[in-house]
């Protein structure tokens, strides 16, 4: 990766936080096209608030967000509409409505931002559902299924829309390291074969080793970004003790092939 390629998302100058609580103070960076990036660091740094900043979810104290040259920080609901309709959200419990089926917790917002038919919108969540692994479990409910199959179920529904960016909070939270690993095989299955952009909030070592081509790692008393670049760099020359700390936890215990 680098300045050749297409800039997707902007943050710049991003100061955030909650009432009078300051979390996250002139916090820069950018996203590119096709790229699998993390936002690590332990609990606590900030990691979430920053990605419901650039989801629209919580506006800024100061600083701007662009996502394909627009502000989703300045505009209005007509145009932020516009803009969430380019990346679709898997949330870290897989926010899956417990009285749908798979298939109409899918079918959800392609029933209410597209005008496809009934037949049309049938053929797509199937479509979806096989992407992921999930073929054959659309009548089935959120609670008949694993915990690793719920979040494969959320991603297929932040994919309904064919969403250019993909958000990811705590993707491997709750899982085991088999169907962690699994999940992070996904993800870069669906980099690989639709060159989706992909945004993901993550402590877990394993998951930034084996998936990110950058990482940018936050911590709490900075209120910011103390690294950035690919994490074996960072892990090999960086000198700052925190990001060794962090980078340098005991317990990996997968490796993607």
């Amino acid at each position: 990766m680098g300045d050749s390629k297409k800039v997707i998302i902007d943050v710049k100058n991003l100061s955030s936080g909650y009432g009078d609580l300051s979390v996250l103070e002139n916090v820069s960076f950018e996203v590119y096209e096709s790229e699998i990036f993390l936002i690590a660091g332990p609990s606590g740094c900030g990691k979430t608030t920053l990605l419901k900043n650039m989801i629209g979810l919580l506006p800024p104290f100061k600083g701007d967000i662009f996502i394909h040259g627009k502000s989703i920080v300045t505009s209005d609901w007509d145009e932020k509409r516009k803009l969430m309709r380019n990346f679709g959200v898997l949330y870290q419990t897989g926010a899956l409505f417990g009285s749908l089926s798979l298939m109409e917790n899918v079918a959800l917002p392609i029933e209410e931002f597209t005008d496809y038919s009934p037949k049309e919108i049938i053929e797509i969540v199937n479509n979806k559902l096989k992407l992921v692994n999930l073929d054959g479990f659309q009548n089935f409910l959120p609670s008949e299924l694993s915990g690793g199959m719920r979040k494969r179920a959320g991603l297929a529904r932040a994919m309904a829309l064919d969403p250019k960016i993909l958000f990811f909070d705590e993707p491997s939270s709750g899982l085991d390291p088999i169907t962690a690993a699994n999940l992070d095989t996904l993800i870069l299955d669906i980099r690989k074969n639709l060159g989706t952009t992909m945004v993901i909030v993550s402590h877990e070592l394993d998951s930034i080793f084996n998936i990110s081509d950058r990482v940018i790692i936050l911590d709490h008393e900075a209120k910011g970004i103390i690294s950035e670049g690919k994490p074996y760099d960072l892990r090999e020359h960086n000198r700052d003790p925190r990001v060794a700390e962090f980078l340098d936890r005991k317990g990996m215990s997968r490796k993607l092939k």
